[in-house]
């Protein structure tokens, strides 16, 4: 017995060792919160809400890497009346303290919109980017062309930061092996310390995915590889496991209750995989995992969940026929629904039956597999993925509509196929060259870059005589010149009255789907106060204070009163304008009566939704 003992004692001495001895490499990982959040819905969250959660994310102990911002982070922000830039640096902040990298997604050419932005602009984003804490940019172009990549890389690391360039992955025959490997040597050339293996609508085959990060790191051990897939179509688990065990150092992930789906895999199920693999892992500290879980969910819940598409959070095979991203389905099935309509009304006309979503789904996808080879496979990432989409859902109406192919194609649509964005990975088919030809259209392999002029003097210009201030860094002359519409309508205000107009809306139509019209409105009447006319009249929203009310439109909803605020004025008969005031104040949640309208004493105007305890 003291032998057997002792032989056990000294089996799991040498069974430790030989652990340590062949224990794989040390695996990172990333969480990309940012992601989480465009991959599921059309928000991110507010700078408070990011404020909250940074803390709970680096006490989860796991992530060397945090994915703050880029992308739409910035226009969807001001698109909710927000600042990015205070976002940015909220968020950054604590990461940068205790030293997690914090990376942006950029989409080349294209920075942080969906379409190609001036060299002087783009310089000015990694200037303001690195002054706001973020340390990587993930150089992204949607076509693989290194023209829009190489310039990108040497303004980042001028500016201070870590150049990371990007393969686009996706599976067709052009899209091989020794392609990608053609572009990682000359982005590498051009400066790149990280290559990313951008795998965004997760198409990417596994196997193939491990032959070109071994060729990757082989060629260039010093290179860090990290792998970024989505898990819609099911596939990510493997290419994970694929990339690590070729030499990958850094895998993207997600948490609950935004992982899965079209999202990314969770950082439980990676980190699992990985540990019982024999991968130096990090360990996650599951106390913080669940605070961070559950405040997430508490952002859902307040008011980005309004905005979540519950297609989203559906994983389906059916991405791998068409290798479209399945961020895309919601948008995609919206228009799909459009479409369908106006091709079952042709086809009632013509005596033929009627075809379902389903039926309008596979022929999308068919679609789609045919228009992208005689577009030359562009990599189905944004925003090429959206114009191979609209291309095949014009065709599909066309087609009923019996014209053919192709005949309904915008400038952007032609701009892809011509190459004003960048190289096509393949050919163009011959039908659309003629196309083209016949309709005057020139196609060009000049630099993109060089199309598009400097303007970043214009926009000072503006800011000048609107007697806007620069901003920290400049970051707020950056944000007019790269999203100048949104810009402006967020410095108006506008943008935040249609944001609080659009929540009331669809907060609305979630409780709408469960009651009657007649339910919704007491239910939304029993929190809150009228707010009644005091004499018969007609109303205005606002007075000059000369005797006349100023032509204007009823207030947003959403729009916050306090105590006795006035909230607008009626016109009596005799001509005397009566204030009418807010009551108790709170938010707006009803108006019923228009600017000019006509009303009877004890009418209601609006309802104010009170701070309820």
């Amino acid at each position: 017995m003291k032998y057997f003992a002792y032989f056990c004692k000294s089996e799991r001495y040498i069974s430790k060792k030989k652990t340590k001895l062949y224990m794989k490499k040390k695996i990172q990982f990333s969480l990309l919160y940012r992601d989480m959040w465009q991959s599921s819905g059309k928000f991110q969250p507010r700078k408070d809400q990011l404020e909250r959660i940074a803390p709970v994310i680096i006490e989860m102990g796991c992530f060397s890497r945090v994915e703050t911002n880029g992308g739409a982070f910035e226009q969807v922000n001001l698109l909710a009346g927000e600042n990015p830039n205070d976002a940015v640096r909220a968020f950054c902040k604590p990461f940068n303290e205790v030293g997690i990298k914090t990376h942006m997604l950029d989409r080349g050419l294209n920075a942080l919109r969906m379409y190609p932005v001036p060299d002087d602009v783009r310089r000015l984003m990694y200037q303001v980017k690195h002054a706001q804490g973020v340390d990587i940019p993930r150089i992204f172009c949607g076509l693989n062309d290194v023209r829009n990549i190489i310039p990108s890389i040497k303004w980042a690391a001028e500016a201070g930061m870590t150049p990371q360039a990007t393969l686009c992955i996706t599976t067709s025959p052009v899209h091989t092996v020794e392609y990608y490997c053609g572009i990682a040597d000359q982005v590498i050339a051009a400066g790149a310390k990280e290559i990313c293996l951008k795998d965004m609508a997760g198409i990417g085959q596994p196997a193939m995915l491990g032959k070109l990060t071994k060729a990757i790191k082989t060629k260039y051990p010093d290179i860090i590889i990290e792998y970024h897939g989505h898990s819609g179509p099911g596939l990510s688990m493997a290419s994970i496991l694929e990339v690590c065990n070729n030499g990958a150092d850094i895998i993207d992930t997600a948490m609950e209750p935004l992982s899965w789906g079209k999202v990314h895999p969770d950082i439980i199920s990676v980190q699992s995989m990985l540990k019982n693999e024999g991968f130096d892992v990090p360990e996650i500290n599951m106390n913080a995992y669940m605070k961070a879980r559950s405040l997430t969910q508490e952002f859902i819940d307040e008011w980005l969940g309004y905005f979540i598409n519950p297609q989203n959070k559906v994983m389906s095979s059916l991405l791998l026929g068409c290798g479209l991203p399945g961020g895309m389905m919601g948008s995609m099935m919206a228009d799909l629904g459009g479409i369908r309509n106006t091709i079952n009304n042709i086809r009632k006309k013509k005596g033929e039956e009627e075809l379902s979503m389903d039926d309008m789904l596979v022929k999308l996808f068919d679609e789609v597999a045919y228009v992208w080879p005689r577009v030359g496979y562009p990599p189905l990432v944004t925003p090429f993925s959206q114009y191979v989409k609209n291309i095949a859902l014009m065709n599909l109406l066309t087609l009923e509509q019996g014209k053919g192919r192709f005949v309904m194609m915008d400038d952007s649509m032609w701009g892809m196929i011509l190459g004003k964005s960048g190289k096509i990975p393949g050919t163009i088919d011959p039908e659309l060259v003629a196309l083209a030809e016949k309709q005057g259209r020139e196609f060009t392999d000049a630099d993109p870059h060089t199309l598009i002029p400097n303007n970043l003097d214009e926009f000072k210009k503006e800011m000048d005589e609107n007697g806007w201030d620069y901003g920290k860094d400049n970051e707020e002359l950056f944000e007019l010149a790269m999203h100048p519409e949104q810009y402006r309508n967020y410095k108006s205000g506008q943008a935040k009255k249609n944001f609080l107009a659009d929540l009331q809306k669809a907060k609305d139509a979630k409780l709408g789907s469960k009651l009657t019209p007649e339910q919704l409105s007491a239910f939304k009447h029993a929190k809150a106060d009228e707010i009644v006319a005091p004499v018969k009249g007609q109303v205005f929203w606002e007075f000059n204070g000369e005797g006349e009310c100023a032509p204007s439109v009823e207030p947003y909803i959403g729009k916050e009163y306090k105590e006795g605020d006035t909230f607008c004025y009626v016109q009596a008969p005799w001509g005397e304008f009566v204030e009418v005031k807010a009551a108790m104040g709170g938010k707006l949640v009803e108006i019923g009566a228009k600017q000019g309208s006509k009303v009877q004493k004890g009418n209601v105007i609006a309802y104010i939704e009170r701070e309820h305890e």
